[in-house]
């Protein structure tokens, strides 16, 4: 294992910004993975930190195949992480939406090319990400549909599902669609929270990566088998959003099983504990995503389910 320092940058109040690698193997770049880049992503940085152990100890019994070489970032945003802010503490700004990066720019953009620079040219990347929203998913691989992603590559992690959207203009900056246009194969890892730990989620997710890892002969390390994935887009999922502020109690979590017109949260009142509003479900289908925030807006999402159709 050779431990690199990917980008460093001076400051005058505190010790230097720096984002460390861990490269295991010899030879191609062959697969690259990336925690947290959100300074709230503690699921996804002990994830890393946890492959990183586990890689160690795999390289030290010569189980990584020869010619294969894995790069291991778990924090591209230690920065943010100390001081508990989400995006870059100076100006909020996303370094995931500053892809490919521009070294002459503002500071994230010149961390995000730094970092492309160092990961565009790896047959495989893995990153961990996070959704814009506060709650809970059911763990699965997110691809965009740029006519470049390869489900079938996808299947490997043997995560419950695979889930294939359209890219919007925005996902133009995003690491995800700049690693698949410079010809990547590029997967995003949801490994169930955020700003929490979930050490059975974690495991989940390792478990995954280290399937993907065995199955394209990048490692020698047996896993036991995950799920047979299913592929699910934006017309699989029905939204379920608030029609009332306040105080918000949810009653089933992701991946819990429903039926239509199942009681899944209840909006009180914050001044006199009334029922504002009874959320139902409005399919049969799987809990996909399920806000946790006890604080809600009207119209906030605060479900996502995957429905499930009855055959005739």
């Amino acid at each position: 294992m050779e431990k690199k320092i990917i980008y460093r940058m001076s400051s005058p109040y505190r010790d230097e910004f720096r984002i460390t690698g861990y490269e295991f193997g010899d030879g191609e770049k062959t697969v690259a993975i990336i925690g947290a880049m959100r300074g709230d992503e503690i699921q996804q940085q002990y994830v890393c930190a946890q492959i990183v152990k586990r890689l160690i100890k795999i390289e030290k019994d010569g189980r990584i195949d020869k010619g294969c070489k894995i790069l291991v970032i778990p924090n591209a945003n230690p920065f943010s992480m100390n001081l508990e802010k989400r995006f870059w503490s100076m100006d909020n700004t996303d370094i995931n939406r500053m892809f490919p990066g521009y070294d002459k720019g503002e500071t994230t953009q010149r961390i995000a090319a730094a970092l492309f620079d160092t990961l565009k040219n790896y047959t495989y990347g893995i990153q961990l990400a996070s959704f814009y929203m506060p709650g809970e998913f059911v763990p699965h691989v997110r691809m965009l549909d740029t006519g470049y992603q390869d489900t079938a590559d996808a299947r490997f992690f043997e995560l419950p599902y695979i889930y294939v959207r359209k890219p919007r203009p925005y996902d133009s900056t995003m690491l995800n669609y700049n690693w698949q246009i410079w010809n990547t194969f590029a997967f995003s890892i949801y490994s169930g929270l955020t700003n929490q730990l979930n050490t059975d989620l974690a495991e989940e997710t390792i478990h995954a990566i280290f399937r993907f890892m065995n199955s394209k002969r990048i490692v020698n390390d047996l896993q036991r088998h995950g799920y047979v994935s299913e592929i699910v887009t934006d017309d699989n999922h029905v939204v379920v959003r608030t029609k009332k502020a306040g105080i918000y109690t949810k009653l089933v979590s992701a991946n819990h099983a429903v039926e239509k017109g199942d009681l899944l949260a209840r909006i009180i009142d914050p001044y006199n504990g009334d029922t504002l509003d009874e959320i139902l479900s409005p399919c049969k289908g799987i809990v996909f995503f399920a806000h946790y925030r006890p604080l809600v807006l009207e119209d906030t999402i605060i479900f996502r389910i995957i429905e499930v159709k009855d055959t005739p």
